[in-house]
């Protein structure tokens, strides 16, 4: 594809096809994305539309995310460089020869100028031809189309001429400006390629994380296979220097990991025995052994590229209306240049079909859309690949565009505002005659034994630390947002939050002034009872993340409101507010009600992103404007959030958001410059400044223009591989 009008073409291709639900292509990256249900629609069927269309379709991949970049588009750098390096040098020897032909008319002059044109024209040139005469079969034009009728008419006019020396004393030649249109072009197309080709560096690096082989143990025997052969299950050894295969967990060894290329962290990771560790990441020092859990399409990198493959495949809504001008803008500009003509021949200086002819090839050599195509998808490219490199993944290029629309930033607590690690500060019994300390902590141990919340996991650990040996569970009930019900040795415990005990009648004379005062220090309370009966508390502290003030912080000096939305009690809530500097809170917010709570903000009129850990918070992550995952080690879930966060620390939702602003932004320069450069140029190109000022463009300039002003976006977009937090 070539320009905007490509885009469209092959939309409305795909679309048109039965069976295809949605189709989404991408002139920078040069994909279509397309969604369809398989019983109606196949891949010959979706290419016989492209095709049909008049474009050439690749193979249609079903999961492209573990396949190498094609070889194709280094040899179409070659043959771009190989066609504009010798148009480039017939160019210049062709401007000589129409100098020397304009001041002394020699017939052999023009016959050699005829010569050494042809081939510029119809080689160098042919892939103009070749496109135009594509599209025209389907009864459609673009930017080859306007390429192809522009030069064309400059050459056979000068071939006319050539056998003509009355035409040629009325307007000269231009086969030098034929060659020269076709030269500039053929650079500015060069040059954007290559420029486009550093665009999706980041995408090549993380494919190239992926190692060929891996060493497989088999009965104490190391075996090196393939790594599309390995298992889950298998056994792996890994020495110093190697990437590391595939998703897995240390079984033997330690070693230092550098998790850069996929989380961001520049640090070494140290891993010792039972510690995950990622695909492609590289081990720097010592020696280990790994079991295979996750292979293939299912690890991490190969979940990090598909995602970075949809970001920089994905169309923002900004583009849709490009896509629509860009849909009408070749056969509009035919027009335009046809009543340019006209006019001008009938109105122009004389020689009136000289001034016609190069007005009206200026106006069509100068209007090529590609600016306006290349405006969004290349700042998308080069953005989202930027993201890749620190550990920022956006799902696509709406969260690109939500991210930089933000008012409000929503951060759930647990995990995300805090280290999501609590332990047990306080054990107390609450009834003389009744359990004890380490009994109150024994039974909540034993009844939170198959909990996976964080603070139950805390309350066992707790236990095991004091070596408690707990007693006999046999029945388990996790009551969402509020606790658990078991049976444990025989008895009912329960374990749970104030609320929940407050709700079933439950209290205790001496209950309140020890959760007020453990409130008040920060601290959040877990009740336990048995056999309905309050007989102990147990509190526990999760300290917020070192770095959570100053992200806070940060994001007010944006310009962002902070919010937090806690299951947690009001006074804990506070508290942990107060470190963080967050003055709005909502406190007892059950799971379920998160994401009613994230709509209140968004009916105040407020764009929200929330932050959550991207399992426990789905409804509200997804409720958002802009849902912010915070995912940790291998165990990332890469699909609950418009962007993922590699890493569980908050830095990345200020670079995240910031980055997203730094695209939006890109993106309306973008846009501006293609749109500003169309209004002016044509305009110009058509003599409307040549009744005042006696200036209009020359179509070798033209040319210049058109190529620079593609180029521009391109390199503009590529600042963005420059950003820094």
């Amino acid at each position: 594809m070539h320009c905007a009008s490509c885009v469209g073409r092959v939309e409305k291709a795909l679309a048109a096809v039965p069976g295809v639900v949605r189709a989404s292509v991408n002139l920078a990256t040069e994909q279509a994305q397309i969604e369809f249900l398989p019983r109606q629609a196949n891949a010959e069927m979706l290419k016989e539309a492209v095709t049909k269309a008049g474009y050439h379709p690749g193979d249609l991949q079903l999961d492209r995310s573990l396949k190498a970049p094609s070889a194709e588009k280094d040899a179409e750098l070659l043959d771009l460089r190989k066609r504009f390096i010798f148009a480039a040098i017939t160019a210049a020897i062709l401007m000589v020869l129409t100098h020397v032909y304009m001041m002394t008319h020699q017939q052999w002059l023009a016959v050699l100028a005829l010569v050494l044109c042809t081939p510029v024209q119809f080689w160098a040139g042919g892939r103009f031809y070749a496109g135009a005469w594509q599209i025209l079969r389907h009864g459609a034009a673009d930017m080859n189309t306007l390429i192809a009728t522009g030069t064309s008419a400059a050459y056979f006019y000068s071939l006319a001429a050539t056998f003509s020396p009355a035409l040629a004393a009325q307007a000269g030649l231009h086969f030098d400006t034929a060659a020269s249109i076709i030269a500039l072009i053929l650079l500015g197309r060069y040059l954007e390629r290559k420029a486009r080709g550093r665009a999706s560096a980041a995408l090549r690096r993380l494919l190239d994380l992926r190692p060929a082989k891996a060493a497989v143990l088999e009965d104490g025997k190391e075996i090196e296979q393939s790594i599309d052969s390995v298992i889950v299950g298998d056994l792996l050894l890994v020495r110093p220097g190697e990437k590391i295969p595939v998703d897995g967990v240390i079984v033997e060894g330690r070693s230092s990991l550098n998790e850069a290329l996929i989380t961001g962290e520049s640090l070494p990771v140290e891993k010792a025995p039972e510690d995950a560790v990622i695909g492609g990441t590289l081990n720097q020092t010592g020696a280990f052994k790994m079991r295979a859990t996750r292979v293939g399409a299912n690890t991490m990198l190969a979940q990090i590229i598909r995602l970075v493959e949809a970001a920089q495949a994905s169309k923002a809504p900004v583009q849709r209306l490009v896509d629509r001008v860009a849909g009408i803008f070749v056969p509009v500009v035919l027009v335009i240049a046809l009543v340019v003509f006209i006019v001008w021949m009938i109105f122009g200086p004389q020689p009136a079909f000289r001034f016609a002819l190069i007005s009206a090839i200026s106006v069509l050599i100068i209007s090529c859309p590609c600016a306006m195509g290349l405006a969004t998808p290349m700042a998308i490219l080069v953005g989202s690949g930027k993201g890749a490199e620190m550990g920022i993944f956006f799902r696509s290029a709406e969260a690109l565009e939500a991210a930089g629309q933000l008012q409000l930033v929503v951060f759930d607590k647990t995990g995300t505002l805090t280290l999501g690690k609590p332990k047990v500060t306080d054990v107390i019994s609450l009834n003389h005659y009744g359990p004890n300390e380490t009994e109150v902590l024994r039974l909540a141990a034993a009844a939170e034994t198959f909990s996976e919340h964080p603070l139950g996991k805390a309350i066992v650990a707790a236990a095991r630390e004091e070596g408690l040996k707990l007693p006999e569970l046999k029945e388990f009930q996790a009551l969402a947002g509020h606790g658990i019900v078991a049976q444990v040795g025989g008895k009912q415990v329960m374990v749970g939050t104030p609320r929940m005990f407050a709700d079933r009648g439950l209290g205790s004379n001496n209950l309140e002034e020890q959760l007020n005062r453990l409130a008040e220090e920060g601290k959040t309370v877990s009740l336990v009872a048995v056999k309905g009966a309050i007989v102990g508390l147990i509190a526990l502290a999760d300290a917020p993340k070192p770095e959570a003030h100053e992200v806070v912080k940060r994001l007010h000096d944006l310009g962002l409101g902070t919010a937090l939305i806690t299951g947690d009690n009001w006074k804990t809530a506070r508290a942990i507010a107060r470190q963080t500097g967050i003055a709005d809170v909502q406190a007892e917010v059950l799971p379920a009600d998160k994401a009613a709570a994230v709509k209140v903000y968004q009916q105040q009129g407020k764009k929200v992103a929330m932050v959550g850990d991207g399992i426990n918070d789905a409804p509200a992550l997804m409720q958002a404007d802009l849902g912010i995952a915070l995912g940790s080690g291998a165990d990332v879930a890469m699909e609950a959030g418009d962007i993922t966060l590699i890493g569980s620390g908050l830095g990345g939702v200020v670079s995240a958001i910031s980055l997203g602003r730094r695209i939006l932004q890109t993106i309306r320069q973008n846009l501006f410059w293609a749109f500003f450069y169309n209004v002016i140029a044509i305009p110009i190109a058509a003599g409307i400044l040549y009744p005042f000022f006696h200036y209009t463009f020359n179509p070798i300039i033209a040319a210049a223009a058109m190529a620079f002003s593609s180029l521009s976006v391109v390199l503009n977009s590529l600042r963005l591989k420059r950003f820094a937090t």
